[in-house]
């Protein structure tokens, strides 16, 4: 401790700097989907409620109130626990965590969560509902839209010993 009476310089040493988490690196995205990074995800929040057209280029996650038409083909769409969603959507993906009514076009999946709710007919690739979901509508399965690979060419038959 310092004293009036001492001479010199005053030192404080600042306690340490508490260590900040380094955030996990982020998972390797599969073949021929974009990453999609946290500035690429438009979010309607608890508070908000939107109603007409939403279009764009970015996934877009829902916590609050849409009703009208969302268009984001090619992208994810995502509502959350709190969102309630009266539109018909088309997208890439679309994860239901809340309650949606209306009609969904999804050029890839359609996923419905345990606590989701879905009333509408849906037009996917593949479709996803888990135990404790709610579901009422049609499903129309369409093959997904496939890439062009390279040929692959038969191998000639062996031939037969005798």
């Amino acid at each position: 401790m310092w004293k009036p009476s001492q001479s010199g310089p005053i030192t404080l040493t600042p306690p340490p700097e508490p260590s900040r988490p380094v955030p996990p690196a982020p998972a390797p995205e599969s073949a021929g989907r974009s990453p999609v990074s946290a500035g690429d995800q438009a979010t309607i929040g608890k508070g908000l409620f939107v109603k007409g057209e939403i279009t764009g280029s970015e996934s877009l996650f829902i916590d609050g109130k849409v009703e009208g038409s969302i268009n984001l083909p090619g992208n994810r769409v995502t509502v959350g626990r709190n969102g309630q969603v009266a539109a018909s959507i088309n997208a890439r993906e679309f994860v239901v965590l809340g309650k949606v009514r209306g009609n969904v076009t999804a050029t890839d999946r359609v996923d419905i969560r345990g606590e989701g709710s879905l009333s509408g007919d849906v037009t996917a690739a593949r479709i996803s509902i888990e135990d404790g979901a709610f579901f009422k509508g049609g499903i129309d399965i369409r093959k997904a839209e496939t890439r062009p690979t390279a040929a692959v060419a038969p191998e000639p038959p062996k031939p037969v010993q005798l």
